[in-house]
């Protein structure tokens, strides 16, 4: 037996009928978190990083000075750049 449709008696409402104002002028300028100098020590710690894995993969000698001691503080060098990085705060120049 199909089922018959009915429409309800008075129209539902799903929102408010007048579109929200969005202003065309504001223009304000755009503040970005970090500062020219974060984007420029970001990129010298993924470089210093990528230098310590270079200096890992090294030589066939497993156990070299290099590989063991020198590459892993390179890496940790480049880490701790990146999270001064990430952490200093802008410079204030209004």
């Amino acid at each position: 037996m199909a089922q018959k449709q009915t429409q309800p008696v008075t129209p539902v409402k799903t929102g408010s009928s007048t579109r929200p104002q969005v202003k065309e002028n504001a223009t304000t300028p755009v503040k970005f978190i970090f500062d020219k100098s974060n984007y420029r020590l970001l990129i010298i710690s993924i470089a210093v990083v990528a230098f310590g894995f270079i200096l890992m993969s090294g030589t066939t000698d497993i156990y070299s000075n290099t590989k063991i001691v020198l590459a892993p503080i390179v890496v940790l060098t480049g880490f701790a750049i990146g999270f001064f990085a990430i952490l200093k705060k802008p410079s204030s120049s209004n």
